[in-house]
Parts: C-alpha cells; structure tokens; sequence
C-alpha cells in the first residue's frame, strides 16, 4: 500500500476506531474532537499537528513519529509513548488526562505540561531536563532515576520524588507540596 502525505487538513468529529486513520505522514494538520481509542496508529508520521478535544485511550504508539505535537484537552489514558518513534520525538500538553501512561526513558527535555492529570504515569528513567508542570497532578506517578533538573513543578501537586533516587538539581518546588519530597523517608510532618 502506498504511503500517501497530507497537509494542512481538518479532521472533525471522526471515529477513526469505525474508519481507521490511514497510515500517513500528516503535516500541519488538526484533530479536532475525534476519537482513536484502542486504535492501532503505529508507524503513522504526525509532524506540526494539534490535536483538541481527542481521545486517544489505550492507542498503540509502535514507531510513530511525533514532532512538535500539541495535545489540547485530549484523553491519553494508558499511552506508551515509549513504544514510538524517539527521532525528534516533540510535544506539549495542555489540559490533558494522561493517567497510566508511560514515559519511560524518554528524553523529554523542555517539555510542557500545563493543567495535566498524570495520576499512576510512570516516568522512571525519563530526562525532563528544564521541563514544565505547570498545575499537574501526579497522584501515584512513579519517579524513579527521573531527571528533574531546572524542571518547574512549583504549582505541581500529589507528587512523591525521592531525591536519592532521581536528580532534582535546580529542580523548582513550592510550599506545602515539597512534603513530597520527603515521603521516602518515613518521617512525620506536623
């Protein structure tokens, strides 16, 4: 099947999981309220897209590229965006539930997250160097030989970082949820 190349086109309110998205490199395009949950969108190229109002739930990832992504009030529950393709690999969040997904030793420097639920998310191994989380929740995210440094989690909150285990240097919190930074440690703050 030949690969076809499409540019500057609107997608609205279309099922892919009844139509699946033709694997395609897809430029400067925008997804607007469409549904690819469960949908298999490996080895599509998606370059200076946004996607708005989205879900893409349980979606398989198997080398897709993703570069200079925006995410806008998008469901991504249970993405593995380790299982894409890492050349160039560039997105932002905004407003997005990413519960149960994965970054796994991603390099992520610079990234954003704005206003984004990352409940259970694991970012074990993953480099956010100079990223920002700007009022995310990270309830039960998974911080393990993470890179945090000059990352902003000042308005961040539920997170539980050990610093033993995960670089945080020049890393930016705020009061009161710094405490998590010390739940490792089996003390008692009152």
């Amino acid at each position: 099947m030949e690969r076809t190349y499409i540019e500057d086109e609107k997608f609205e309110k279309i099922d892919f999981v009844q139509i699946p998205l033709a694997a395609s490199d897809y430029e400067n395009c925008e997804f607007i309220n469409c549904n690819f949950s469960n949908n298999d969108l490996s080895n599509i190229n998606f370059q200076e897209c946004v996607f708005t109002g989205c879900n893409f739930s349980m979606a398989k990832l198997g080398k897709t590229s993703l570069r200079d992504i925006t995410f806008k009030d998008c469901k991504l529950l249970g993405i593995h965006f380790e299982d894409c393709d890492h050349f160039l690999m560039s997105f932002e969040f905004d407003n997005c539930m990413l519960n149960l997904s994965s970054f796994y030793s991603l390099k992520l420097k610079k990234t954003k997250f704005r206003n984004c639920n990352l409940t259970e998310a694991d970012l074990t191994e993953a480099d956010f160097t100079e990223s920002l989380f700007d009022h995310c929740d990270f309830l039960n995210a998974v911080f393990d030989q993470t890179i945090l440094a000059k990352a902003d989690l000042r308005s961040s909150f539920n997170y539980s970082i050990n610093p033993d285990r995960n670089t945080i240097k020049k890393a930016r919190f705020s009061l009161p949820a710094i405490v998590g930074l010390l739940d490792s440690f089996d003390i008692v703050i009152s």
